[in-house]
């Protein structure tokens, strides 16, 4: 199984980059084959919504590091992406990142919809934030998680991590067992 990690975090090394790869960590430890990805160094510009990707066989025009992106997805069996809470909902690295996956997946928005059958792929989608509070801001991810199966994504856990302020990821003696079960899990499921 092939399982790549997204960190939509300006802080490389920060809480939601500590929280995917633990998972990424646990999932290696079940024979995973694993990458990182992170949005620091990366350049991703938004969708400029001209609609290319959507005509004939043509992929997304832009061209710029989500190609690498694409090309790794499309390998993999699952994907793992995390974010930050900014102002309420995902950070805006996570935001492009998604926009901009409307290229390769396309919605479902009508039960009626015939597309191509394709195998979905798995999804854990991470949230962590500084507030303590974890059903403040659930609408905005159940939203969020609804958008994922919506494109097709077998969403399969949505931890929602918090009190960040208080002490930092890596500080927190319950994660780390959490996070790597959770990556385990992708295996085993």
């Amino acid at each position: 199984m092939k399982i790549i990690g997204f960190v939509a975090s300006p802080r490389r090394e920060g809480n939601t980059a500590w929280l995917v790869n633990k998972i990424l960590e646990g999932a290696k430890e079940q024979g995973a084959q694993t990458k990182s990805w992170y949005s620091s160094d990366l350049n991703i510009k938004p969708c400029q919504g001209c609609w290319s990707c959507k005509k004939g066989d043509r992929h997304c025009i832009i061209n710029d590091d989500m190609q690498k992106i694409y090309k790794s997805l499309a390998q993999a069996d699952a994907l793992v992406l995390g974010s930050p809470i900014y102002m309420g909902q995902m950070s805006a690295q996570a935001k492009i990142f998604t926009d901009r996956l409307f290229a390769e997946f396309s919605p479902r928005f009508s039960p009626s919809f015939k597309g191509e059958d394709t195998t979905k792929k798995k999804l854990i989608l991470l949230f962590d934030q500084g507030n303590p509070d974890p059903k403040l801001f659930r609408p905005y991810i159940d939203y969020t998680k609804r958008m994922f199966e919506l494109l097709e994504f077998d969403v399969k856990n949505v931890p929602i991590i918090t009190g960040m302020r208080e002490k930092p990821a890596c500080e927190r003696s319950d994660l780390l067992p959490s996070m790597k079960k959770m990556g385990s899990s992708l295996i085993l499921a």
